[in-house]
């Protein structure tokens, strides 16, 4: 069933260590977003696969013949090339952070399933014969485009699964259950790292529903307690808006900027301020420096501004009418190269500022006689 899904470079790792297994157990899962994602008709990147039926030191023995690295053993998981292969866990929370978790072996599918976090994310394939357990109607879920938790109470034991439940909505399109997102509310976030905040709100970036980002991050308090940010609704409906309308014009090679682009300009606050919040890497920082003070969708100011960088940087691009601008003057995917002769510049004897502003000035005639400018007009 899922196997038509997985990638020929996943696939082939996959059969052997299918081989391998069938020797020692029955009872092998696909398990967590593969299985989702294959029911969402997406593609597969990577697999993980619980192995029951197994005692630890037989699972251990079989890891090493195949030569898989360990990378969480104390969690019972190991990785060969894109594949995860673990034992069936339990987790018990015993302290403060993500990893103060007891962790004992599961024997059984139902209670292996129910440490997931939501009902779409419990689904299992059976590697040898490809039967489908889904004990919380995951499927279902999938196919109502709905987000539910499986178990309220240890749920709440890993405080980035709120994060999760926006980001899944941001990029499936998915509602929260209301019933979840009382929970969700509840649960404080201050013990989260910035590079698992950072993670979960990367994906949600890259998301093709920001506006159902936009709401469940404001709905579930999360952007009062990371950013202290709280909009009025006539903000939040406009915001939305652009975000719902406009996202299909959003240029793949930025689209994860815009987000916060647009949130910032909308509200008039500070992106530099909200990088500082979430410790965002210096690449966000970098693409929002370029940005203009002002909006430029004139032709000539458009050409001006490339003389600094291709107009697909320009975060406002998104508008239609700038993209086409920008395409039919070749200067959307790449830089306008102005060049001015050195011996025009020798004769100018200036230097420092001065020069560079005279040099930007030559520079912009050449563009107005380049693209044949009406400077009346421009």
């Amino acid at each position: 069933m899922i196997l038509k899904n997985i990638p020929d470079n996943i696939l082939s790792d996959f059969l052997y260590i299918k081989n391998i297994l069938k020797s020692s157990t029955s009872r092998a899962y696909i398990v967590g977003g593969a299985v989702r994602d294959y029911f969402l008709d997406m593609p597969i990147t990577d697999l993980d696969i619980e192995v029951y039926g197994i005692t630890k030191f037989q699972f251990e023995r079989l890891m090493e013949q195949i030569g898989a690295i360990g990378v969480g053993k104390s969690f019972f998981v190991y990785k060969y090339n894109s594949i995860d292969i673990s034992l069936p866990r339990v987790e018990t929370k015993v302290g403060v952070g993500h990893k103060a978790f007891d962790v004992e072996v599961a024997y059984d599918e139902i209670v292996g399933a129910s440490r997931r976090d939501f009902t779409m994310n419990a689904l299992m394939v059976n590697i040898f014969d490809g039967q489908l357990l889904d004990f919380f109607d995951g499927l279902s879920d999938i196919k109502n485009k709905k987000i539910k938790i499986i178990n309220k109470i240890k749920f709440a034991e890993d405080s980035l699964r709120v994060l999760r439940a926006v980001q899944f909505s941001a990029r499936f399109g998915f509602k929260i259950d209301k019933k979840c997102v009382e929970v969700l509310k509840e649960i404080p976030l201050d013990d989260l790292s910035s590079d698992r905040i950072f993670l979960e709100f990367q994906k949600l970036f890259l998301g093709k529903h920001l506006h159902y980002a936009l709401f469940y991050l404001l709905k579930l308090d999360i952007a009062k307690k990371l950013l202290n940010l709280e909009l009025l609704f006539i903000d939040f409906l406009k915001i939305y808006k652009l975000f719902k309308l406009n996202y299909q014009n959003f240029d793949i090679r930025v689209y994860e900027y815009y987000f916060l682009y647009i949130l910032s300009k909308e509200l008039n606050i500070d992106i530099f301020d909200i990088c500082r919040k979430l410790k965002l890497p210096n690449h966000y920082k970098n693409i929002y420096k370029l940005q203009p003070n002002i909006f430029i969708e004139d032709r000539l100011n458009l050409a001006i501004l490339a003389l600094e960088m291709p107009i697909y940087l320009y975060l406002e691009n998104y508008h239609e009418d700038i993209q086409k601008i920008a395409k039919e003057m070749s200067i959307y995917d790449e830089k306008l190269t102005i060049i001015i002769d050195e011996n025009i510049i020798k004769s100018l004897n200036l230097s420092g500022s001065e020069l560079g502003k005279k040099i930007k000035e030559l520079k912009i005639e050449k563009i107005k006689e380049k693209f044949g400018f009406n400077i009346t007009k421009e």
